[in-house]
């Protein structure tokens, strides 16, 4: 079904942009990755959280309908990667509330409730959620204030505009290790069974963090997907990305091309464009067959150290008959190693050289990039006026001109140097594209000089890999119970798309997915008694293996849960 016209309404009405000062740190974002194989892996994870972690509580109030606490303890995150959480995020505040008396002393279920985009503070989730809950099943409650947000939200950001992308992976990695300090305290206060849930951004913390529980887990995370990629470079949330300071910092350090993006991996590549070629098939061979024919706007000239854009300006009547029989007006854009193109010396030296060379994987997107922005640069001047009707950029190798001849009439003559190359890649990397037999790593894109749009570009891919790599379901181990997972998704969802990821149940086995026809603004808002109602179901299934004499819950493997490992998805 289409995405809902309301979920792009909303979102531009909010007039907040996310990451306005781009990427981060990129030592920072390295520290992250390494430390994401780390609280991937239950059995590593697990053991970095005492089960007698501090916790302080500082309030205890009693209302007409039920019991407050209040607290606080250090983030985790902060003693193992010191210097990444802002001093004021650094402590995690929550609050507890439970029922003035149990109805059954011996099942005390606390569900932990993680905070969707924009919920700062107790009180939305209290009042929408956790005291209907309370009233209706008798369920306990945790509500744990997110990194960034409320009490811990930095002085210098404006609502809930994360400032850097590095942002969302602390705020991550700090509720995956808050939830493990909570779920301890809950044990050793004597209550059970256990769950979290959340709704959107909160649904996919919910599940990162219940990930990494070894024992079974309550576990119903409510408009979130396997991942979260598709939200910042598909989804409705992507127009409201600092997109250009993100480009403008990619390409201005080379640490994020160099070293940083060939830390991560798109989880879903393969998939996405096997299933877009299938899917489309006549579409597909026809834009290949285009991309290929475009080459032909590829010239080069003789070997040389300057390589040039050329605009060729075509004589027109308007110009005159008198040019008619003169060579096609030039005006060059000069590109050369100091300047527009600014190429690496080793990928101009191979371009520049007769001999006949192969282009690394880095190579062919440095030159793909360089002629991406030269192009743009020139669209922008033709489209205001700057150029003339028709023009076309040809890649082109310049000569020295000869001192006999008027170098604004030289003509550049054609070899097999620039062009021939550039031909030659583009049709094997199109073939090896679509070719089943590429190994990880070898897979190669055609050059493609058309794109200008900004979700085509370098860095949204970039932005792709950096999400998967931090948020894809695959990169953690499965839950220790599947059977206690009701997830809830919207089928018209434009904020979180679903297609081309890969699905929950192909990544957990045994857990239930359930759609509602609706898109994911009108599912927050008219579908809260449905969510409360999964979560009252999954505790009701988590009673049934509760043991209340030692506190625990069965694992009953041939009664419906899946056995599950502790390791990533390969």
């Amino acid at each position: 079904m289409p995405p809902s016209r309301l979920d792009g309404l909303y979102r531009s009405l909010l007039l907040t942009k996310f990451f306005c000062k781009g990427w981060g740190k990129p030592e920072n974002i390295e520290r992250l990755f390494e430390f994401r194989k780390i609280i991937s892996n239950r059995a590593a994870c697990s053991q970095l959280i005492p089960r007698d972690y501090p916790v302080e509580i500082t309030r205890e109030e009693v209302t007409s309908d039920c019991k407050i606490l209040e607290g606080k303890f250090i983030t985790p995150l902060e003693i193992y990667m010191p210097g990444l959480v802002p001093d004021v995020a650094q402590n995690a505040h929550f609050q507890i509330v439970l029922p003035l008396k149990w109805n059954d002393e011996r099942f005390k279920p606390m569900c932990i409730h993680l905070a969707g985009t924009g919920d700062h503070y107790f009180w939305k989730r209290r009042n929408l959620i956790v005291k209907p809950l309370l009233k209706e099943a008798n369920l306990g409650a945790i509500i744990l204030e997110n990194p960034f947000y409320g009490l811990r939200k930095p002085k210098e950001q404006r609502a809930s505009s994360l400032q850097n992308v590095s942002d969302i992976f602390v705020m991550g990695g700090c509720l995956v290790l808050e939830t493990l300090v909570l779920l301890n305290w809950c044990e050793r206060n004597g209550y059970g069974p256990l769950g979290i849930t959340g709704l959107s951004m909160g649904g996919h913390m919910a599940s990162l963090a219940a990930t990494n529980w070894p024992k079974p887990l309550v576990l119903v995370p409510c408009l979130s997907w396997s991942t979260a990629s598709p939200v910042f470079t598909e989804g409705v949330m992507s127009h409201s990305i600092s997109w250009d300071v993100l480009e403008t910092q990619y390409f201005a350090d080379g640490n994020f091309r160099e070293r940083l993006s060939k830390m991560v991996t798109v989880v879903d590549d393969a998939f996405v464009a096997g299933k877009h070629f299938v899917q489309n098939f006549d579409q597909s061979v026809e834009e290949l067959r285009l991309d290929i024919d475009e080459t032909k706007d590829l010239v080069c000239g003789q070997p040389t150290t300057d390589v040039n854009l050329s605009v060729i300006r075509e004589a027109t009547p308007e110009r005159g008959d008198q040019q008619q029989d003169k060579e096609p007006l030039k005006s060059r854009i000069h590109i050369n190693r100091t300047n527009a193109l600014n190429l690496s010396e080793p990928l101009l030296e191979k371009l520049l050289s007769n001999v006949r060379c192969e282009l690394t994987q880095e190579e062919v997107d440095e030159l793909n990039v360089k002629i991406h922005l030269a192009l743009k640069r020139h669209n922008e001047e033709n489209h205001t006026g700057a150029g003339q009707p028709g023009e076309k950029l040809i890649l082109t190798v310049a000569t020295k001109p000869n001192p006999t001849e008027d170098p604004a009439t030289a003509v550049v003559a054609s070899s097999k140097s620039v062009g021939s190359k550039i031909m030659e890649y583009i049709t094997w990397g199109a073939y090896s594209a679509s070719s089943s037999s590429s190994t990880p790593g070898e897979k190669r894109v055609p050059i493609d000089t058309t794109k200008q749009r900004w979700w085509e570009r370098e860095a949204l891919q970039f932005m792709r890999g950096m999400m998967d790599e931090c948020t894809h379901l695959k990169n953690f181990s499965v839950p220790y119970d599947t059977s206690l997972i009701i997830a809830v998704c919207a089928k018209d969802d434009a904020y979180i798309p679903r297609d081309g990821c890969t699905s929950l149940e192909d990544i957990w086995p045994g857990a239930e997915i359930r759609y509602l026809d609706a898109g994911h603004v009108s599912a927050y808002v008219l579908h809260q008694k449905l969510f409360r109602s999964c979560i009252i179901e999954a505790f009701e299934r988590a009673k049934k293996k509760w043991v209340p004499e030692n506190g625990t819950l069965r694992t009953e493997v041939n009664g419906g849960s899946t056995p599950t490992t502790d390791e990533p998805h390969k």
